[in-house]
């Protein structure tokens, strides 16, 4: 058993934007020019004419997988609830929607699907009998903040565990192991108006938050989303409200900003409150979970050199090491498909100044394959 190299093409979605790069080049890139790697995931909205992508694309489809040796590994979907004007979707609606990307995931190669981290278990579990038919794994991604120890991951395994099925799991995103906040993220801040000392207290602040350090506690992410932590820290600035299990860490960011910046804007005390979302979690759990683990979202924001190391390069803001350690001793035998999410933070910036996704990717598949040993 041998872990697996792949893409999601979602990672190429601003060369899409731009008309640089269209499916069938964004497959090629995967085939010829990224060593050990054959695994594709896509985003079925982005890559495909859903909900009917149509007989000849269908033959295209694997015309290129033939061409460009590549295997079809990952199809990511998603229930866009509101999409009727007199309700919102209930559960089985999104699980009748579910089973019909099922049977697409199928009719196009796909061994895996992918649901977002917000998918109700009940949605995953009505489709499940057809995953099983099909021979399809569901996977659920765990996304930051989530951590491996959340409700959204134990719920899983212990359904897992009950029914004995081999169609139901979890799909890790590697930003569960993001250790500070991205310099890419950072600088954007500082473009916008925040303060350099309000950046780097965010990066202080997140690493005292790791090693328990820090003059609060860290929040426990398993029961809130990145969002409204933000929405909470707003409230909490413009009224002094909050909920209880938030006071200490807002009472906290609000002292740090304004010791570290004069006059602090509303920007400096978001950069900071940056530091809380992180998951801090155990990458240790991935050696248990590793049979449970369908595929794996390889995150990551800026690739940089490596100091000292020409030719040779990391995301500074994660730990891969240690995941990529627990995965190879618990015996995974999946993908991990890289995913590059860095782009957003150049969408203020000229077209001359955005980040080469192309170069960003083969980066990422430099590093995987050294840590890997592959």
């Amino acid at each position: 058993m041998a872990i697996k190299l792949g893409v999601s093409l979602y990672s190429y979605q601003q060369s899409q934007f731009f008309k640089e790069l269209d499916l069938e080049a964004q497959i090629r890139e995967v085939g010829e020019n990224l060593p050990g790697a054959n695994g594709i995931e896509i985003v079925d909205e982005m890559s495909l004419r859903y909900p009917d992508p149509g007989a000849e694309f269908v033959e295209r489809w694997f015309g290129w997988m033939d061409r460009y040796q590549t295997v079809p590994v990952t199809m990511d979907v998603s229930f866009d609830v509101l999409q009727f004007r007199d309700h919102v979707m209930d559960h089985e609606e999104c699980a009748e929607r579910l089973r019909h990307d099922l049977r697409l995931a199928k009719r196009l190669g796909f061994r895996n699907v992918r649901v977002l981290s917000t998918c109700p278990l009940d949605v995953m579990i009505r489709a499940l009998p057809l995953a099983e038919q099909l021979d399809i794994r569901l996977g659920k991604e765990i996304h930051q903040p989530m951590p491996l120890e959340g409700s959204q991951v134990t719920e899983i395994l212990e359904f897992v565990a009950r029914t004995g099925t081999r169609h139901l799991g979890i799909v890790p995103d590697f930003g569960i192991f993001q250790t500070r906040p991205p310099q890419v993220i950072l600088d954007q801040f500082e473009r916008r108006g925040a303060s350099p000392k309000a950046c780097a207290a965010s990066v202080e602040l997140a690493e005292q938050l790791t090693a328990g350090q820090a003059p609060f506690a860290a929040i426990d992410m398993s029961y809130h989303t990145a969002g409204n932590l933000r929405s909470g820290f707003k409230r909490y600035l413009n009224s002094g409200e909050c909920e209880a299990e938030f006071r200490a860490a807002f009472s906290g960011i609000s002292a740090i900003t304004q010791e570290c910046v004069a006059q602090p804007c509303e920007l400096d005390y978001t950069v900071v409150v940056e530091a809380l979302m992180l998951s801090r979690t155990n990458p240790d759990l991935l050696r248990q979970m590793a049979p449970q683990v369908v595929s794996i979202h390889g995150k990551f924001n800026y690739m940089s050199e490596v100091p000292g190391s020409p030719g040779t390069y990391e995301d500074a803001a994660m730990d891969y090491c240690s995941p990529l350690q627990a995965l190879q001793a618990g015996g995974f035998d999946g993908y991990i498909n890289s995913e590059y999410e860095g782009q957003r933070y150049f969408q203020d910036r000229t077209r001359a100044e955005m980040m080469d996704e192309v170069e960003q990717v083969r980066r990422h598949h430099e590093m995987l394959r050294r840590l890997l040993g592959v």
